[in-house]
């Protein structure tokens, strides 16, 4: 089976940027191994329809994005299932969500929908100043999202090590910008 970790965000709104820094946090904190099974992390930024080509590629795909829920509070976590979203969940607070929602309706409508599970925050959204730093509610609630998702990586049978132990999301979101960026010295 072909998993995807695919975290969405805008990394220049800060919480908004939860889903490509945690992905990109869990890529360089953990190691993953299984005979039957292989795992792809993947920073989707805003793309939204432009990985329609990549998601349909895989048989399972676990989604890092922020939520909006009716009467919740900044840094609360949800975790379900795409096909079977909570009604007080709307999910389409900023563009890129709109976009995502959008998205999977589309590979839904085609077909081509892998199971989706969605791991989800409550952000805090910022107005016109940009930041790649989170604020210290989401931040606490990464620890609760990134042991989501762990758990349900281990619910398929595939070992999990840490390869860095000293890695912090801070770290990582300082340098989110620069993933699968190249530059000459």
């Amino acid at each position: 089976m072909k998993i995807l970790l695919l975290g969405i965000g805008n990394i220049i709104f800060g919480d908004e940027g939860i889903g490509p820094h945690l992905a990109n946090f869990i890529e360089q904190k953990y190691e993953f191994s299984s005979q039957e099974h292989t795992i792809e992390i993947v920073d989707g930024g805003t793309l939204a329809q432009r990985l329609i080509p990549i998601i349909v590629e895989y048989d399972e795909v676990i989604l890092i994005d922020c939520v909006n829920v009716d009467d919740g509070n900044i840094g609360d976590v949800y975790s379900f299932d795409f096909n079977k979203v909570p009604d007080f969940i709307t999910w389409n607070g900023s563009a890129h969500e709109v976009e995502m929602l959008q998205t999977l309706q589309m590979i839904e409508m085609m077909g081509d929908l892998p199971p989706i599970k969605i791991v989800g925050v409550i952000p805090f959204v910022i107005g016109e100043n940009s930041t790649f730093e989170l604020t210290d509610e989401v931040t606490k609630a990464s620890i609760t999202m990134e042991q989501v998702i762990i758990d349900y990586i281990k619910s398929f049978d595939i070992d999990i090590s840490i390869k860095n132990s000293n890695i912090t999301l801070s770290e990582v979101c300082a340098n989110t910008y620069l993933k699968g960026t190249h530059y000459d010295t």
